[in-house]
């Protein structure tokens, strides 16, 4: 029996057409009409046509992310029956597995993930935060540096007091995500490379995520949350927050809330997906960035990609091949 995991992106994977290769796939043709009735447009369109530009938009990336990966996992179970030991998902991600799992309906993330992004966008004015991903550095120097940096800043006096820059995404071993006040990202990433990054890239993001600076946004959530009912988990979903699996639908609820303001721990979570048994991670979802990050944290994981009808194929036959 081969153990495996099922993970899902968060934002950065969305692509004009992403859906496209599925046809008419009548799962994912259902899927799309959920979410189009429950945000009130027509979401595959929006998917089929963009533009581009729209997509890219927080407020719609986060509703057409989860219905992209919420489609190709409830594809894959209807072909195949085989479910997943455990899930978790990568920011945004972690909405589609507690669909997965059952905590969450579709027809209750889509607007949830919608609600949060626009709260996430309010909080910080586009143009106010940045991100940036620092690569080479360990992340224990990396975490250093924001804190150095973010001390410097508010020594300069009390008009430097919102600059801030931490540590938000621990992709893997040699991928760190910094966000925060757009100056304060800026030194960091300066200091950083002279600390030895090899690189530090500025992403092209609306709004400084994970960063202590979505406190506002976590706190409108809260209400939010407060209003959703949330049913029991029938597949164990590690949090992003916590690297913690929870039960109770008020420690879920507060590590989503938390989340916002707070790291995506995401090397941790890969090792405690592995120490359920998993040998397999399939990235259940648009690109293939969390494939490529679990053979990166662990070398004796393997780690797939399921977008469409060919990859699916390629999932089935790769955990037939490790069960054999």
């Amino acid at each position: 029996m081969t153990h495996f995991a099922f993970v899902f992106p968060g934002q950065g994977s969305q692509s004009v057409g992403m859906l496209d290769a599925w046809g008419d796939h009548p799962v994912v043709t259902q899927t799309l009409q959920e979410a189009s009735d429950a945000l009130g447009e027509n979401v595959a369109l929006l998917i089929k046509e963009g533009p581009k530009e729209a997509l890219a938009l927080t407020t719609n990336t986060q509703p057409v992310m989860l219905v992209a990966a919420v489609a190709a996992y409830r594809a894959w179970i209807a072909e195949t029956g085989k479910v997943p030991s455990v899930v978790a998902g990568h920011s945004l991600g972690e909405y589609s597995a507690l669909v997965a799992s059952g905590v969450l309906t579709l027809a209750q993330a889509a607007p949830l993930v919608r609600f949060r992004a626009q709260a996430m966008q309010d909080a910080v004015p586009v143009g106010v935060g940045a991100m940036a991903a620092i690569l080479g550095l360990d992340a224990t120097k990396v975490i250093a540096g924001c804190a150095e940096v973010t001390g410097a800043m508010r020594a300069l006096g009390s008009e430097f007091a919102n600059e801030v820059v931490e540590a938000v995404n621990f992709n893997d071993p040699g991928q760190t995500v910094i966000a925060g006040s757009k100056a304060a990202v800026e030194k960091a990433c300066e200091v950083l490379k002279a600390n030895g990054a090899k690189r530090a890239l500025p992403l092209p993001v609306s709004a400084p995520f994970h960063s202590s600076l979505m406190r506002p946004a976590a706190d409108k959530l809260r209400e939010k949350l407060a209003t959703t009912a949330f049913a029991a988990p029938q597949i164990p979903v590690v949090n992003n927050i916590d690297v913690a699996v929870e039960t109770d639908a008020e420690r879920i609820r507060d590590a989503l809330v938390r989340q916002a303001f707070g790291p995506v721990r995401w090397v941790e979570c890969v090792a405690a997906i592995k120490a359920r048994g998993v040998t397999t991670v399939v990235e259940c979802g648009p690109g293939k960035v969390l494939a490529g990050m679990a053979k990166r944290i662990d070398g004796t994981l393997t780690g797939l990609p399921l977008f469409d009808p060919a990859s699916m194929a390629e999932v089935q036959s790769q955990l037939a091949g490790a069960a054999a």
